[in-house]
Protein backbone atom coordinates (compact mmCIF):
# COMPACT_ATOMS: atom_id res chain seq x y z
CA UNK A 1 0.00 0.00 0.00
CA UNK A 2 1.74 2.86 -1.26
CA UNK A 3 0.01 5.68 0.94
CA UNK A 4 2.18 7.54 3.46
CA UNK A 5 1.12 6.64 7.16
CA UNK A 6 0.37 10.02 7.76
CA UNK A 7 -2.66 10.13 5.82
CA UNK A 8 -4.02 7.44 8.15
CA UNK A 9 -2.66 8.93 11.19
CA UNK A 10 -4.49 12.55 10.86
CA UNK A 11 -8.04 10.76 10.10
CA UNK A 12 -8.45 10.41 13.77
CA UNK A 13 -5.82 13.23 15.44
CA UNK A 14 -7.14 15.04 17.76
CA UNK A 15 -5.78 17.67 20.79
CA UNK A 16 -4.44 14.74 23.17
CA UNK A 17 -2.23 13.18 20.44
CA UNK A 18 -0.81 16.73 19.08
CA UNK A 19 0.17 17.48 22.97
CA UNK A 20 1.92 14.41 23.24
CA UNK A 21 3.60 14.75 19.21
CA UNK A 22 4.52 18.21 20.30
CA UNK A 23 6.11 17.10 23.74
CA UNK A 24 8.11 14.19 21.87
CA UNK A 25 9.30 16.22 18.75
CA UNK A 26 10.24 18.98 21.08
CA UNK A 27 12.31 16.59 22.94
CA UNK A 28 13.63 14.67 20.02
CA UNK A 29 14.82 17.50 17.84
CA UNK A 30 17.06 18.22 20.88
CA UNK A 31 18.25 14.73 21.48
CA UNK A 32 18.91 14.81 17.56
CA UNK A 33 21.30 18.29 17.48
CA UNK A 34 24.47 16.62 19.09
CA UNK A 35 24.00 13.72 17.15
CA UNK A 36 23.28 15.25 13.67
CA UNK A 37 26.35 17.38 14.27
CA UNK A 38 28.73 14.69 15.64
CA UNK A 39 27.70 12.23 12.91
CA UNK A 40 28.65 14.77 10.41
CA UNK A 41 31.97 15.52 11.87
CA UNK A 42 32.82 11.79 11.91
CA UNK A 43 32.02 11.55 8.44
CA UNK A 44 34.22 13.71 7.23
CA UNK A 45 32.26 16.53 6.70
CA UNK A 46 31.31 20.20 8.63
CA UNK A 47 28.61 20.19 11.01
CA UNK A 48 26.01 22.00 9.61
CA UNK A 49 25.91 19.40 6.99
CA UNK A 50 24.50 16.80 9.64
CA UNK A 51 22.01 19.23 11.06
CA UNK A 52 20.65 19.93 7.11
CA UNK A 53 20.47 16.45 6.81
CA UNK A 54 18.39 16.22 10.45
CA UNK A 55 16.27 18.65 8.96
CA UNK A 56 15.81 18.18 5.46
CA UNK A 57 15.35 14.54 5.28
CA UNK A 58 14.19 14.01 9.14
CA UNK A 59 10.94 16.11 7.36
CA UNK A 60 10.42 14.31 4.39
CA UNK A 61 10.53 10.77 6.38
CA UNK A 62 8.04 11.87 8.88
CA UNK A 63 6.17 13.31 5.94
CA UNK A 64 5.79 10.40 3.34
CA UNK A 65 7.08 7.67 5.49
CA UNK A 66 5.27 4.02 6.16
CA UNK A 67 5.69 4.23 10.08
CA UNK A 68 4.00 6.56 12.28
CA UNK A 69 6.48 7.18 14.39
CA UNK A 70 10.17 6.86 12.17
CA UNK A 71 12.34 9.66 13.27
CA UNK A 72 15.18 10.22 10.22
CA UNK A 73 18.22 11.66 10.04
CA UNK A 74 21.80 11.00 9.83
CA UNK A 75 23.41 7.77 11.58
CA UNK A 76 26.26 6.12 12.79
CA UNK A 77 26.15 3.79 10.07
CA UNK A 78 26.28 5.85 7.52
CA UNK A 79 30.02 7.16 9.07
CA UNK A 80 32.34 4.79 7.72
CA UNK A 81 31.02 4.82 3.99
CA UNK A 82 30.47 8.35 4.24
CA UNK A 83 34.08 9.13 4.91
CA UNK A 84 35.63 6.41 2.30
CA UNK A 85 33.43 8.35 -0.15
CA UNK A 86 34.56 11.90 0.50
CA UNK A 87 38.10 10.86 0.90
CA UNK A 88 38.20 9.53 -2.77
CA UNK A 89 35.93 11.35 -4.10
CA UNK A 90 35.30 14.40 -2.25
CA UNK A 91 31.66 16.00 -1.74
CA UNK A 92 31.01 16.21 -5.00
CA UNK A 93 30.95 12.49 -4.97
CA UNK A 94 28.95 12.05 -1.94
CA UNK A 95 25.81 14.05 -3.21
CA UNK A 96 26.02 11.87 -6.73
CA UNK A 97 26.38 8.53 -4.39
CA UNK A 98 23.24 9.82 -2.30
CA UNK A 99 21.46 11.46 -5.06
CA UNK A 100 22.26 8.18 -7.01
CA UNK A 101 20.89 6.22 -3.58
CA UNK A 102 17.79 8.16 -3.34
CA UNK A 103 16.42 6.68 -6.71
CA UNK A 104 17.57 3.08 -5.82
CA UNK A 105 15.54 3.21 -2.43
CA UNK A 106 12.62 4.76 -4.90
CA UNK A 107 12.61 1.76 -7.41
CA UNK A 108 13.20 -0.46 -4.68
CA UNK A 109 10.10 0.67 -2.97
CA UNK A 110 7.96 0.51 -6.04
CA UNK A 111 8.92 -2.87 -6.93
CA UNK A 112 8.05 -3.70 -3.18
CA UNK A 113 10.82 -4.78 -2.18
CA UNK A 114 10.70 -3.96 1.65
CA UNK A 115 9.60 -7.45 2.16
CA UNK A 116 12.81 -8.46 0.80
CA UNK A 117 15.26 -7.20 3.40
CA UNK A 118 13.70 -9.49 6.03
CA UNK A 119 15.82 -12.64 4.21
CA UNK A 120 19.03 -10.83 4.89
CA UNK A 121 20.78 -12.91 7.53
CA UNK A 122 21.33 -12.06 11.02
CA UNK A 123 24.83 -12.89 11.32
CA UNK A 124 25.23 -10.16 8.17
CA UNK A 125 23.40 -7.43 9.91
CA UNK A 126 24.97 -8.20 12.95
CA UNK A 127 28.67 -7.96 11.52
CA UNK A 128 28.40 -5.21 9.37
CA UNK A 129 27.27 -3.06 12.49
CA UNK A 130 29.70 -4.63 15.12
CA UNK A 131 32.38 -3.95 12.59
CA UNK A 132 31.41 0.06 12.08
CA UNK A 133 31.28 0.42 15.91
CA UNK A 134 34.63 -0.56 16.08
CA UNK A 135 35.22 2.20 13.55
CA UNK A 136 33.45 4.56 15.23
CA UNK A 137 34.94 4.45 18.24
CA UNK A 138 38.64 4.20 16.85
CA UNK A 139 37.93 7.60 14.53
CA UNK A 140 37.25 9.41 18.01
CA UNK A 141 40.00 7.93 19.87
CA UNK A 142 41.98 11.48 18.55
CA UNK A 143 39.37 13.81 20.01
CA UNK A 144 38.32 11.90 23.25
CA UNK A 145 42.03 12.29 24.59
CA UNK A 146 42.55 15.23 22.74
CA UNK A 147 45.82 14.23 20.95
CA UNK A 148 48.18 17.08 19.58
CA UNK A 149 48.29 14.99 16.17
CA UNK A 150 48.34 15.99 12.10
CA UNK A 151 45.66 13.86 9.95
CA UNK A 152 44.59 10.41 11.24
CA UNK A 153 44.90 7.53 8.57
CA UNK A 154 42.07 6.00 7.13
CA UNK A 155 43.00 2.40 7.38
CA UNK A 156 42.19 0.75 11.31
CA UNK A 157 45.55 -0.65 11.69
CA UNK A 158 46.97 2.90 10.57
CA UNK A 159 45.12 4.71 12.91
CA UNK A 160 46.12 2.85 15.85
CA UNK A 161 49.58 3.21 14.90
CA UNK A 162 48.99 6.73 14.81
CA UNK A 163 47.50 6.78 18.33
CA UNK A 164 50.73 4.81 19.56
CA UNK A 165 52.97 7.30 18.22
CA UNK A 166 50.69 10.78 19.03
CA UNK A 167 50.27 9.16 22.72
CA UNK A 168 52.40 11.93 24.25
CA UNK A 169 50.54 15.13 22.62
CA UNK A 170 47.31 13.83 25.26
CA UNK A 171 45.79 16.84 26.42
CA UNK A 172 44.31 17.07 29.94
CA UNK A 173 42.09 19.48 29.55
CA UNK A 174 40.28 17.59 26.63
CA UNK A 175 39.99 14.07 28.69
CA UNK A 176 38.76 15.76 31.65
CA UNK A 177 35.53 16.86 29.62
CA UNK A 178 35.59 13.66 27.79
CA UNK A 179 35.05 12.22 31.26
CA UNK A 180 32.83 14.60 32.29
CA UNK A 181 30.41 14.16 28.91
CA UNK A 182 30.42 10.55 29.12
CA UNK A 183 29.87 10.66 32.93
CA UNK A 184 26.82 12.85 32.38
CA UNK A 185 25.51 10.49 29.65
CA UNK A 186 25.79 7.84 31.58
CA UNK A 187 24.32 8.89 35.20
CA UNK A 188 21.75 11.55 33.77
CA UNK A 189 19.16 9.42 33.22
CA UNK A 190 19.06 8.48 36.77
CA UNK A 191 18.07 11.59 37.78
CA UNK A 192 15.57 12.73 35.01
CA UNK A 193 15.22 10.75 31.38
CA UNK A 194 12.78 13.28 29.60
CA UNK A 195 15.95 15.57 29.30
CA UNK A 196 18.88 13.54 27.26
CA UNK A 197 21.60 12.78 28.29
CA UNK A 198 23.88 13.88 25.37
CA UNK A 199 22.04 17.70 25.09
CA UNK A 200 23.12 17.85 29.04
CA UNK A 201 26.46 16.62 28.30
CA UNK A 202 26.92 19.39 25.71
CA UNK A 203 25.64 22.06 27.49
CA UNK A 204 27.30 21.64 30.64
CA UNK A 205 30.71 20.95 29.38
CA UNK A 206 30.56 24.06 26.66
CA UNK A 207 29.64 26.08 29.51
CA UNK A 208 32.57 24.84 31.48
CA UNK A 209 35.19 24.89 28.61
CA UNK A 210 33.80 28.71 27.99
CA UNK A 211 33.80 30.21 31.06
CA UNK A 212 37.35 28.41 32.31
CA UNK A 213 39.12 29.18 28.69
CA UNK A 214 39.93 25.60 28.56
CA UNK A 215 42.74 25.01 25.78
CA UNK A 216 40.53 22.20 23.96
CA UNK A 217 39.36 22.04 20.33
CA UNK A 218 35.99 23.04 19.84
CA UNK A 219 33.47 23.11 16.47
CA UNK A 220 34.72 26.61 15.76
CA UNK A 221 38.44 26.41 15.87
CA UNK A 222 38.62 23.68 13.65
CA UNK A 223 35.76 24.41 11.18
CA UNK A 224 34.32 28.10 11.85
CA UNK A 225 31.13 29.07 12.85
CA UNK A 226 28.08 27.22 11.79
CA UNK A 227 26.02 29.28 8.83
CA UNK A 228 22.49 30.59 10.16
CA UNK A 229 20.96 30.64 6.78
CA UNK A 230 18.84 28.22 4.85
CA UNK A 231 21.65 26.58 1.73
CA UNK A 232 20.65 26.99 -1.64
CA UNK A 233 19.98 23.31 -3.94
CA UNK A 234 23.22 22.92 -5.75
CA UNK A 235 23.49 20.09 -8.53
CA UNK A 236 26.90 18.83 -8.11
CA UNK A 237 29.83 18.41 -11.15
CA UNK A 238 31.28 15.23 -11.88
CA UNK A 239 32.26 13.62 -15.07
CA UNK A 240 30.19 10.12 -16.38
CA UNK A 241 33.49 8.23 -15.38
CA UNK A 242 33.36 9.51 -11.82
CA UNK A 243 29.84 8.93 -11.71
CA UNK A 244 29.53 5.39 -13.10
CA UNK A 245 32.17 4.82 -10.32
CA UNK A 246 30.48 5.98 -7.50
CA UNK A 247 27.36 3.01 -8.74
CA UNK A 248 29.05 0.69 -5.72
CA UNK A 249 28.87 2.82 -3.27
CA UNK A 250 25.47 4.30 -4.28
CA UNK A 251 24.03 0.84 -3.47
CA UNK A 252 25.70 0.24 -0.22
CA UNK A 253 24.05 3.28 0.80
CA UNK A 254 20.57 2.30 -0.29
CA UNK A 255 21.36 -0.92 1.11
CA UNK A 256 22.26 0.77 4.17
CA UNK A 257 19.72 3.36 4.50
CA UNK A 258 16.74 0.01 3.59
CA UNK A 259 17.75 -2.27 6.08
CA UNK A 260 18.54 0.60 9.16
CA UNK A 261 14.94 1.98 8.58
CA UNK A 262 13.46 -1.03 8.06
CA UNK A 263 14.41 -2.72 11.14
CA UNK A 264 13.96 0.94 13.37
CA UNK A 265 10.38 0.48 11.51
CA UNK A 266 9.82 -2.93 13.15
CA UNK A 267 11.53 -2.12 16.74
CA UNK A 268 8.69 1.57 16.28
CA UNK A 269 5.69 -1.06 15.40
CA UNK A 270 6.41 -3.74 18.50
CA UNK A 271 6.62 -0.30 20.79
CA UNK A 272 2.92 1.04 19.80
CA UNK A 273 1.20 -2.42 18.20
CA UNK A 274 1.24 -0.81 15.03
CA UNK A 275 2.41 -1.71 11.65
CA UNK A 276 4.43 -0.22 8.88
CA UNK A 277 4.31 0.02 5.08
CA UNK A 278 7.46 -1.09 4.37
CA UNK A 279 7.19 -0.38 0.52
CA UNK A 280 6.35 3.30 1.77
CA UNK A 281 8.69 3.32 4.15
CA UNK A 282 11.20 2.91 1.11
CA UNK A 283 10.09 5.38 -1.04
CA UNK A 284 10.34 7.92 1.14
CA UNK A 285 13.74 7.18 2.28
CA UNK A 286 14.67 7.47 -1.52
CA UNK A 287 13.02 10.99 -1.50
CA UNK A 288 14.79 12.13 1.65
CA UNK A 289 17.91 11.15 -0.03
CA UNK A 290 17.50 12.55 -3.14
CA UNK A 291 16.61 16.50 -1.22
CA UNK A 292 19.25 15.70 1.93
CA UNK A 293 22.56 15.86 -0.50
CA UNK A 294 20.55 18.92 -3.01
CA UNK A 295 20.78 21.30 0.39
CA UNK A 296 24.28 20.04 1.56
CA UNK A 297 23.28 17.11 3.14
CA UNK A 298 24.42 13.40 3.63
CA UNK A 299 23.18 10.45 3.48
CA UNK A 300 20.28 9.36 6.42
CA UNK A 301 17.89 6.88 7.22
CA UNK A 302 15.28 6.05 9.84
CA UNK A 303 17.45 6.47 13.47
CA UNK A 304 16.31 3.59 16.06
CA UNK A 305 17.73 5.75 19.02
CA UNK A 306 15.67 8.94 17.90
CA UNK A 307 12.65 6.44 17.28
CA UNK A 308 12.54 4.85 20.26
CA UNK A 309 12.98 8.18 22.06
CA UNK A 310 9.99 9.39 20.26
CA UNK A 311 7.79 6.82 21.07
CA UNK A 312 8.48 6.95 24.77
CA UNK A 313 7.85 10.63 24.99
CA UNK A 314 4.61 10.13 23.21
CA UNK A 315 5.04 10.60 20.30
CA UNK A 316 2.07 8.55 17.99
CA UNK A 317 2.29 10.10 14.83
CA UNK A 318 4.37 11.75 11.91
CA UNK A 319 3.75 14.66 13.19
CA UNK A 320 6.29 14.16 16.09
CA UNK A 321 8.95 13.66 13.37
CA UNK A 322 7.78 17.22 11.50
CA UNK A 323 8.02 18.92 15.12
CA UNK A 324 11.90 17.76 15.54
CA UNK A 325 12.86 19.20 11.62
CA UNK A 326 11.53 22.50 12.87
CA UNK A 327 13.27 22.38 16.77
CA UNK A 328 16.26 21.69 14.81
CA UNK A 329 15.37 24.50 12.06
CA UNK A 330 14.55 26.90 14.61
CA UNK A 331 17.88 25.99 16.46
CA UNK A 332 20.66 25.84 13.75
CA UNK A 333 19.06 29.48 12.46
CA UNK A 334 18.86 31.11 16.05
CA UNK A 335 21.57 29.54 17.92
CA UNK A 336 23.97 28.00 15.39
CA UNK A 337 26.31 30.43 15.94
CA UNK A 338 26.82 29.07 19.08
CA UNK A 339 27.72 25.53 18.09
CA UNK A 340 31.42 26.83 17.40
CA UNK A 341 31.81 26.82 21.33
CA UNK A 342 31.22 22.74 21.61
CA UNK A 343 34.38 20.51 22.59
CA UNK A 344 35.47 18.72 19.98
CA UNK A 345 35.73 16.34 23.08
CA UNK A 346 32.28 15.90 24.08
CA UNK A 347 31.25 15.52 20.81
CA UNK A 348 33.75 12.74 21.09
CA UNK A 349 32.40 11.11 23.71
CA UNK A 350 28.63 11.45 22.42
CA UNK A 351 30.51 9.14 19.68
CA UNK A 352 32.00 6.77 22.22
CA UNK A 353 28.53 5.93 23.85
CA UNK A 354 26.54 5.52 19.96
CA UNK A 355 29.80 2.76 19.22
CA UNK A 356 29.19 1.30 22.28
CA UNK A 357 24.90 0.83 22.03
CA UNK A 358 25.68 0.27 18.42
CA UNK A 359 28.64 -2.79 19.13
CA UNK A 360 25.68 -4.81 20.52
CA UNK A 361 28.19 -7.09 21.93
CA UNK A 362 25.81 -9.06 24.14
CA UNK A 363 24.31 -9.90 20.67
CA UNK A 364 27.80 -10.46 19.11
CA UNK A 365 28.75 -12.86 21.67
CA UNK A 366 25.72 -14.58 21.57
CA UNK A 367 25.99 -15.20 17.66
CA UNK A 368 29.68 -17.16 18.31
CA UNK A 369 27.57 -20.39 19.86
CA UNK A 370 25.30 -20.54 16.60
CA UNK A 371 26.27 -23.20 13.56
CA UNK A 372 29.95 -22.95 12.81
CA UNK A 373 28.37 -21.25 9.09
CA UNK A 374 26.49 -18.83 10.87
CA UNK A 375 30.20 -17.85 13.15
CA UNK A 376 32.04 -18.00 9.65
CA UNK A 377 29.34 -15.62 8.09
CA UNK A 378 29.47 -13.35 11.59
CA UNK A 379 33.32 -12.95 11.61
CA UNK A 380 34.13 -12.21 8.20
CA UNK A 381 31.67 -9.30 7.65
CA UNK A 382 33.20 -8.28 11.11
CA UNK A 383 36.78 -8.33 9.90
CA UNK A 384 35.94 -7.29 6.62
CA UNK A 385 34.00 -4.16 7.62
CA UNK A 386 37.01 -3.12 10.03
CA UNK A 387 40.30 -4.34 8.35
CA UNK A 388 39.18 -3.93 4.54
CA UNK A 389 35.71 -1.95 3.45
CA UNK A 390 32.10 -1.91 4.37
CA UNK A 391 31.43 -2.50 0.70
CA UNK A 392 33.22 -5.42 0.23
CA UNK A 393 32.30 -6.69 3.72
CA UNK A 394 28.11 -7.11 2.54
CA UNK A 395 29.10 -8.08 -0.81
CA UNK A 396 31.30 -11.05 0.78
CA UNK A 397 28.90 -11.65 3.78
CA UNK A 398 25.80 -12.22 1.81
CA UNK A 399 27.46 -14.09 -0.94
CA UNK A 400 28.96 -16.30 1.90
CA UNK A 401 25.81 -16.54 3.65
CA UNK A 402 24.11 -17.86 0.43
CA UNK A 403 26.76 -20.10 -0.74
CA UNK A 404 26.69 -21.68 3.07
CA UNK A 405 23.17 -22.02 3.18
CA UNK A 406 22.77 -23.61 -0.12
CA UNK A 407 25.26 -26.37 1.33
CA UNK A 408 22.99 -26.93 4.34
CA UNK A 409 20.33 -27.38 1.56
CA UNK A 410 21.75 -29.67 -0.55
CA UNK A 411 23.24 -31.71 2.65
CA UNK A 412 19.38 -32.16 3.78
CA UNK A 413 18.42 -33.07 0.08
CA UNK A 414 19.17 -37.21 0.10
CA UNK A 415 18.04 -39.81 -2.87
CA UNK A 416 17.28 -43.38 -0.68
CA UNK A 417 15.99 -46.60 -2.84
CA UNK A 418 12.67 -47.38 -0.91
CA UNK A 419 12.88 -50.96 -1.98
CA UNK A 420 15.57 -51.54 0.42
CA UNK A 421 12.66 -51.16 2.95
CA UNK A 422 11.75 -54.90 2.70
CA UNK A 423 15.18 -55.59 3.86
CA UNK A 424 15.57 -53.14 6.88
CA UNK A 425 14.92 -55.76 10.28
CA UNK A 426 14.36 -52.17 11.93
CA UNK A 427 11.51 -50.90 9.58
CA UNK A 428 8.22 -51.29 11.91
CA UNK A 429 5.28 -53.14 10.14
CA UNK A 430 2.82 -51.67 11.87
CA UNK A 431 3.60 -48.30 10.66
CA UNK A 432 1.29 -45.29 10.82
CA UNK A 433 2.82 -43.97 7.38
CA UNK A 434 -0.29 -45.08 4.74
CA UNK A 435 1.86 -44.20 1.66
CA UNK A 436 4.89 -46.54 3.06
CA UNK A 437 6.36 -48.57 0.34
CA UNK A 438 6.79 -51.59 2.39
CA UNK A 439 2.50 -51.72 2.79
CA UNK A 440 2.37 -52.38 -0.79
CA UNK A 441 3.33 -55.29 -3.41
CA UNK A 442 6.53 -54.00 -5.82
CA UNK A 443 6.66 -56.21 -8.91
CA UNK A 444 9.99 -57.62 -9.63
CA UNK A 445 12.15 -55.85 -11.68
CA UNK A 446 11.01 -52.03 -10.19
CA UNK A 447 13.18 -50.03 -8.31
CA UNK A 448 11.72 -46.93 -6.30
CA UNK A 449 13.94 -43.99 -5.17
CA UNK A 450 12.49 -41.19 -3.32
CA UNK A 451 14.25 -37.85 -3.51
CA UNK A 452 13.98 -36.43 0.63
CA UNK A 453 14.36 -32.09 0.20
CA UNK A 454 14.62 -29.37 -2.35
CA UNK A 455 15.50 -30.65 -6.03
CA UNK A 456 17.63 -27.59 -6.81
CA UNK A 457 21.12 -26.94 -8.28
CA UNK A 458 23.13 -27.86 -5.30
CA UNK A 459 21.52 -31.27 -4.64
CA UNK A 460 21.23 -32.32 -8.23
CA UNK A 461 24.54 -33.70 -8.51
CA UNK A 462 24.05 -35.87 -5.62
CA UNK A 463 20.57 -37.07 -7.51
CA UNK A 464 23.10 -38.09 -10.21
CA UNK A 465 26.03 -40.13 -8.48
CA UNK A 466 22.80 -41.85 -6.72
CA UNK A 467 21.14 -42.70 -9.48
CA UNK A 468 24.51 -43.52 -11.48
CA UNK A 469 24.68 -46.62 -9.36
CA UNK A 470 21.28 -48.30 -9.07
CA UNK A 471 22.08 -52.22 -8.83
CA UNK A 472 20.55 -54.73 -11.31
CA UNK A 473 19.49 -52.16 -14.04
CA UNK A 474 15.76 -52.39 -13.12
CA UNK A 475 13.39 -52.63 -16.20
CA UNK A 476 10.93 -49.63 -14.84
CA UNK A 477 12.63 -46.89 -12.29
CA UNK A 478 9.59 -45.22 -10.36
CA UNK A 479 11.24 -41.81 -8.90
CA UNK A 480 9.04 -40.57 -5.64
CA UNK A 481 9.27 -36.93 -5.06
CA UNK A 482 6.17 -36.96 -2.36
CA UNK A 483 8.81 -34.36 -0.51
CA UNK A 484 10.09 -32.32 -2.87
CA UNK A 485 8.18 -28.99 -2.80
CA UNK A 486 10.81 -27.13 -4.31
CA UNK A 487 12.56 -27.97 -8.30
CA UNK A 488 14.49 -25.74 -10.33
CA UNK A 489 16.15 -25.56 -13.81
CA UNK A 490 19.50 -27.73 -12.95
CA UNK A 491 17.33 -30.04 -10.86
CA UNK A 492 14.98 -30.99 -14.29
CA UNK A 493 18.39 -30.88 -16.00
CA UNK A 494 19.54 -34.16 -13.91
CA UNK A 495 16.40 -35.28 -14.29
CA UNK A 496 16.24 -35.37 -17.78
CA UNK A 497 20.13 -36.89 -17.98
CA UNK A 498 18.82 -40.20 -15.86
CA UNK A 499 16.04 -40.53 -17.74
CA UNK A 500 18.22 -40.61 -21.28
CA UNK A 501 20.69 -42.80 -19.22
CA UNK A 502 18.03 -45.13 -18.08
CA UNK A 503 16.32 -45.28 -21.65
CA UNK A 504 19.92 -46.55 -23.41
CA UNK A 505 20.01 -48.67 -20.45
CA UNK A 506 16.20 -50.57 -21.59
CA UNK A 507 14.65 -48.84 -17.99
CA UNK A 508 11.71 -47.18 -17.99
CA UNK A 509 11.25 -43.96 -15.99
CA UNK A 510 8.19 -42.78 -14.12
CA UNK A 511 7.37 -40.20 -11.23
CA UNK A 512 5.19 -40.07 -8.63
CA UNK A 513 3.63 -37.66 -6.01
CA UNK A 514 4.58 -35.03 -7.84
CA UNK A 515 3.69 -31.25 -6.02
CA UNK A 516 2.36 -28.55 -7.54
CA UNK A 517 5.47 -26.41 -8.13
CA UNK A 518 7.38 -29.41 -9.43
CA UNK A 519 4.28 -30.05 -11.61
CA UNK A 520 4.11 -26.37 -12.70
CA UNK A 521 8.11 -26.74 -13.82
CA UNK A 522 8.08 -29.72 -15.61
CA UNK A 523 4.57 -28.73 -17.56
CA UNK A 524 5.79 -27.77 -21.17
CA UNK A 525 9.54 -28.59 -20.72
CA UNK A 526 12.06 -30.62 -22.55
CA UNK A 527 12.09 -33.11 -19.15
CA UNK A 528 8.32 -33.98 -19.18
CA UNK A 529 8.24 -34.95 -23.17
CA UNK A 530 11.07 -36.84 -22.58
CA UNK A 531 9.57 -38.90 -19.62
CA UNK A 532 6.28 -38.85 -21.22
CA UNK A 533 3.24 -37.26 -19.46
CA UNK A 534 1.62 -40.76 -19.55
CA UNK A 535 4.23 -41.77 -16.77
CA UNK A 536 3.57 -38.54 -14.24
CA UNK A 537 1.31 -39.72 -11.20
CA UNK A 538 -0.13 -37.79 -8.43
CA UNK A 539 0.62 -40.97 -5.85
CA UNK A 540 2.43 -44.17 -6.06
CA UNK A 541 -0.25 -46.81 -6.64
CA UNK A 542 -1.00 -45.58 -9.82
CA UNK A 543 2.55 -45.61 -10.60
CA UNK A 544 2.84 -49.36 -9.51
CA UNK A 545 -0.30 -49.88 -12.03
CA UNK A 546 1.62 -48.23 -14.64
CA UNK A 547 4.75 -50.71 -13.92
CA UNK A 548 2.55 -53.70 -13.56
CA UNK A 549 1.36 -52.63 -17.27
CA UNK A 550 4.66 -52.00 -18.49
CA UNK A 551 5.66 -55.68 -17.47
CA UNK A 552 3.54 -57.18 -18.60
CA UNK A 553 4.52 -56.94 -22.68
CA UNK A 554 8.50 -57.17 -23.30
CA UNK A 555 10.16 -53.36 -22.48
CA UNK A 556 12.05 -52.92 -25.70
CA UNK A 557 14.37 -50.23 -26.70
CA UNK A 558 12.35 -49.03 -28.94
CA UNK A 559 8.89 -48.80 -26.89
CA UNK A 560 10.84 -47.26 -24.34
CA UNK A 561 11.15 -44.78 -26.34
CA UNK A 562 7.98 -44.11 -27.63
CA UNK A 563 6.70 -43.83 -24.41
CA UNK A 564 8.66 -40.16 -24.07
CA UNK A 565 7.22 -39.26 -27.33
Amino acid sequence: MLVPKIVTALKDYNREKFLGDLAAGLIVGVVALPLAIAFAIASGVTPDRGLWTAIVAGFLISLLGGSRVQIGGPTGAFVVIVYGIVQKYGIDGLTVATLMAGVILIAMGLAKLGTMIKFIPHPVITGFTSGIAVIIFSGEIKDFFGLQMGGVPADFIGKWLAYAKGVAGITPSAIAVSFLALAIIVIWPRVNRRIPGPFVALIVTTLLATVMHLPVETIGTRFGGISASVPHPQLPHLSFVQVTALVGPAFTIALLAAIESLLSAVVADGMIGGRHRSNMELIAQGVANIASPLFGGIPATGAIARTATNVKNGGRTPVAGIIHSFTLLVITVFAGRWAGLIPMATLAAILVVVSYHMCEWRTFLAELSSPKSDVAVLLTTFLLTVFIDLTVAISVGMVLAAFLFMKRMAEVTNVRALTQEFADDDADPYSSDENAVRLREIPQGVEVYEINGAFFFGAAETFKETMAVIAGKPKVLIIRMRDVLLLDSTGMHALKDVVHRSRKDGTAVLLSDVHMQPLVVLTGSAVLEEIGPDNLFSNLDDALQRARDLLSSPLTPRRIEAMGS
